[in-house]
């Protein structure tokens, strides 16, 4: 009699928790159903930025569409989860009413879109879960999620399973493998060398740029910049990232060394997509602290545990850090990452971007 085979989540090839998550990522930006378990419940769950309208029906009944309380509070829905809420979904409920519902693009013209019911009672952890999912994959963080009373039909009908005892994110966050490094002139900075690094949770890639020779026995002049496509590259006058950039490594190459982390976190974490949004959220009158909560997300999504991990693979202990931002200071703090002094970095500053650099000021804890 002959064994049988392995089930395919105990095969040595089969995916690994990390793997399996990034494919639930990539799922809900497909518009694909994802399945999450949790202890003895299960959902099936979609983000109502990319689901199709037949998904969607099928989806319905019975379902409820998960938001933040920041969304939540926009909407005057009650949010009995305190973080979240679910709201129930009427008979008649669209596709449609519910982007509607998850997109404040319309609030002002359609500013009356309840009442709402929401769900009071029962467990949160898969709604809660399906959000953050759904942040992680940079969609809305709206989501359909639907009861599943098999999760193993999910799994027969290739649906990714997510089970969050196993499958959840890291708490310590994910770890970062060094690609390659080469030598990079530059025209702000000088002599110096690029570092990629890839993640191993499928994340996107970050980026060390060692300018001139930094001294690791001393405080390295450090610099943790999230991506700007809008004002790195396109020199938008709606913010100060790019003259903040461009600075920095000025700065650095005039201390003879330095190191600054370019952090693919674009829009204080939520996704270039979502930044547009908050962006025409603006010029209907909200500043930037309003609009991203009227999406959905908090003040500042950015994991700054990702620019310690690499001090760390770069064999740096002790930084002089260039940032406004406490909250930057008191994760390294908390990440081993020694801060010896902090660096304002006051540049950019422009009649154009005055509001915004305002209101993280006085809304955000960043200093003056």
């Amino acid at each position: 009699m002959t064994d049988a085979p392995a089930p395919p989540a105990l095969h040595p090839l089969g995916l690994r928790p990390a793997e399996r998550r990034a494919r639930a990522r990539a799922d809900l930006r497909l518009g694909l159903p994802v399945a999450m378990v949790a202890g003895g419940e299960a959902a099936l769950v979609a983000a109502i930025e990319t689901v199709s309208p037949d998904r969607f029906a099928a989806l319905a009944p019975g379902a409820a569409l998960a938001v933040t309380g920041r969304r939540a509070e926009t909407l005057k829905a009650r949010a009995y989860d305190g973080d979240i809420a679910r709201i129930l979904l009427p008979g008649d409920a669209s596709l449609g009413w519910a982007r509607a519902v998850a997109d404040p693009a319309g609030d002002l013209d359609t500013p009356m879109k309840g009442p709402f019911s929401t769900r009071r009672g029962g467990d949160a952890t898969l709604a809660r879960a399906a959000i953050q999912l759904a942040k992680e994959a940079q969609v809305l963080p709206a989501v359909l999620v639907a009861p599943l009373p098999r999760p193993e039909a999910a799994r027969a009908a290739g649906f990714t399973v997510l089970d969050l005892a196993t499958d959840g994110p890291p708490s310590d966050g994910a770890a970062y493998a060094h690609v390659v490094d080469a030598r990079l002139p530059m025209e702000a900075a000088g002599a110096g060398r690029l570092h990629v690094y890839r993640p191993d949770d499928g994340g996107a890639e970050h980026y060390a740029v060692e300018v001139g020779r930094p001294d690791r026995a001393a405080p390295v002049l450090t610099r943790l910049h999230s991506a700007c496509f809008t004002g790195d590259i396109l020199g938008s006058l709606k913010c100060d990232c790019g003259p903040q950039l461009r600075g920095a490594l000025a700065a650095m190459a005039e201390a003879g060394g330095g190191v600054l982390l370019y952090l693919n976190q674009e829009g204080r974490g939520i996704g270039l997509a979502n930044k547009m949004r908050a962006y025409a959220l603006q010029d209907q009158g909200f500043d930037t602290v309003e609009a991203n909560h009227r999406l959905g997300f908090e003040d500042d999504e950015r994991d700054f545990r990702i620019g310690a991990a690499l001090l760390r693979r770069l064999g740096i202990g002790r930084v002089r850090l260039m940032t406004n931002n406490p909250a930057k200071i008191a994760m390294m703090e908390a990440q081993g990452i020694a801060v010896t002094e902090r660096v304002p970095l006051k540049v950019g500053q422009t009649a154009e971007n005055a509001a915004y650099i305002a209101a993280k000021v006085a809304k955000s804890g960043h200093l003056p």
